[in-house]
């Protein structure tokens, strides 16, 4: 598999199976209020398993790239855990999880599975909108004392507030596809019409006020 093309595979896969829908003229109404051309649900990805598999390795090449001393898998709770277990075997290294917040008995974890102090970690996440979930797991464990080398999601939607969010406590983050790629495999497959790109790019720049 070329890196070089791996945003757009995954952003046709995703968009076949339907793990990412887009509407520019009707938006979708996110939990939070906004309004969005675009909705993402990556979970389904696991149902499939050549999608799946297609991203374990699409994740595997990139750590081994750009995280070639990683020691530990870490699944961002909830849509990270089963990648992150797919690429920790694929890479024959050990994987953990974060939880959301703390188990509410037994020892009360946060970080699932064993970790060591100075251990450098890869983030597994599935999706990064603003980055706050991702950002929460590798506070957790950057607090337990291990390296957090960086966040790598499925997809990203590239929102400013995301590389805000990544900055303040200065982890680095990537994605496998992103809203680029998509946009552009769309077009491409005749999902979306060219004068729907416009709306589209309207919205990533200011996602508050689109459809407002």
């Amino acid at each position: 598999m070329a890196l070089r093309y791996l945003d757009e595979q995954i952003a046709e896969a995703l968009l076949e199976i339907g793990a990412v829908s887009l509407r520019p003229k009707q938006p979708f109404t996110w939990t939070s209020g906004i309004k969005s051309p675009i909705y993402c649900d990556n979970r389904i990805t696991i149902s499939d398993p050549s999608v799946r598999d297609l991203i374990a390795l699409g994740f595997a090449e990139k750590i081994r790239e750009m995280y070639p001393d990683a020691e530990v898998l870490a699944g961002i709770a909830t849509g990270g855990i089963p990648h992150a277990a797919f690429v920790a075997q694929k890479l024959n290294l050990p994987m953990i999880y974060v939880r959301d917040k703390a188990k509410g008995h037994g020892k009360e974890n946060v970080i699932e599975g064993s970790l060591k102090p100075g251990q450098k970690v890869v983030m597994i996440e599935d999706l990064i909108s603003t980055g706050g979930s991702s950002v929460k797991a590798s506070l957790a464990v950057r607090e337990a004392g291990a390296e957090v080398l960086g966040v790598i999601a499925i997809f990203s939607y590239q929102l400013e507030k995301a590389a805000e969010n990544f900055g303040k406590p200065g982890f680095a983050f990537d994605s496998l596809s992103n809203f680029t790629a998509l946009s552009k495999v769309a077009l491409k497959l005749g999902k979306i019409e060219q004068d729907d790109m416009e709306l589209l790019q309207s919205w990533r720049t200011n996602p508050e006020s689109f459809g407002v």
